[in-house]
């Protein structure tokens, strides 16, 4: 090689390597803004609205029968049809409405694969179902098991529920779940199957969780069906290097009265990726991974209540802060799960 040669080489390697240094720093920032914007997406005031909400104008105009909308969506190419429970005064429904879709990409491709309805738990407007009953907003919420607002239920093209979303979740879960439906993995795999095969977790032991006083420690022998528990029981499915935990544990557990609420439960705090042996309220031998894939669990924090006799009562599986989880501990505390179905219910006959 020449020296001129020589030159030449080194000068070109030299610019690769600029270019190659500033595209891996313009990688990084771009996910670190896209992190801490979704950071934000998990920090916000979940008390009532005092402005209510409306629904956005490209959500589909319909009378509430599902069959016919289910019918114009296949017709217009769509992969089926997304129904949304929510309420006007919902803080979690803003951060969904105006948060998530009101994101370009979110918006672009949620309506290019599906049309969205709109029901509002407290409405009047009569829905028809698919299998032809006649129920109002309100009473088809409660036959759904709707519990927290936003709510959101897709189905198929075959007129199945493909998946259901329960609360809020921040973008970069919610366009996950939008592709695992609107690209038929439904059909192969479950939803945490297919959040792991995207980002295979690690498995971390209890060190790297966050703790709390009020957990029990191991052996985790939670079996009621035989003995029923003297209360009832939260198991807080968790795993470390986990921001959402992180934000339950420095926000709303450091609330006295929220604290005060859980040690009048039985809890226990498991991994939900590890091996820890754990025998399950149903009395059944098994471990933390086992059982949180057989509960189909897919985000952390998980908090599943369960009663006396070990039946689950509900799970908090989705972004959570001060004000719902402390509904929900009342809702529990009180024993309201035996009289109300949901704990939307019961928020509706007990509207502070």
């Amino acid at each position: 090689m020449s020296e001129n040669q020589r030159r030449r080489f080194l000068s070109l390697f030299r610019d690769i390597s600029l270019i190659s240094l500033l595209l891996c720093i313009n990688i990084t920032a771009s996910y670190g803004a896209a992190d801490a914007l979704d950071d934000d997406f998990e920090h916000f005031e979940d008390t009532p609205l005092v402005e209510p909400l409306s629904n956005p104008p490209w959500f589909k105009l319909t009378f509430l029968d599902l069959s016919e909308d289910l019918a114009d969506a296949i017709e217009n190419g769509k992969q089926g049809l997304v129904i949304y429970f929510g309420q006007k005064y919902c803080s979690y429904c803003k951060q969904l409405l105006e948060g998530n879709f009101g994101m370009p990409d979110i918006r672009t491709y949620t309506q290019k694969h599906f049309d969205v309805i709109g029901i509002d738990i407290h409405g009047q407007r009569e829905v028809t179902a698919l299998d032809g009953s006649l129920w109002n907003e309100r009473s088809f919420s409660v036959r759904k098991k709707v519990h927290f607002t936003p709510t959101l239920i897709f189905l198929d093209r075959n007129r199945r529920e493909a998946l259901r979303l329960s609360g809020y979740y921040p973008p970069y879960k919610f366009r996950a779940a939008l592709e695992y439906v609107a690209d038929g993995y439904y059909l192969r795999e479950d939803f945490r199957t297919y959040l792991a095969r995207a980002d295979v977790p690690l498995v971390f032991d209890a060190g790297d969780m966050n703790l709390e006083d009020f957990f029990s420690p191991p052996p985790y022998a939670l079996d009621r069906s035989r003995l029923p528990g003297e209360r009832p029981l939260v198991v807080f499915f968790e795993q470390g290097d986990c921001h959402a935990c992180d934000v339950l544990h420095t926000g709303p557990l450091r609330q006295d009265d929220i604290s005060r609420q859980f040690e009048q439960l039985d809890a226990v705090q498991l991994n939900m990726w590890s091996n820890t042996p754990v025998l399950t309220p149903a009395g059944e031998k098994t471990t933390a991974k086992q059982w949180a894939a057989e509960l189909g669990l897919f985000y952390t924090p998980t908090l599943v209540f369960f009663d006396e006799r070990g039946e689950e009562i509900l799970r908090v599986d989705s972004v959570v802060q001060f004000y719902r989880l402390r509904n929900v501990l009342e809702y529990i505390n009180s024993g309201a799960y035996r009289h109300y179905a949901t704990f939307q219910q019961w928020r509706n006959a007990n509207q502070r």
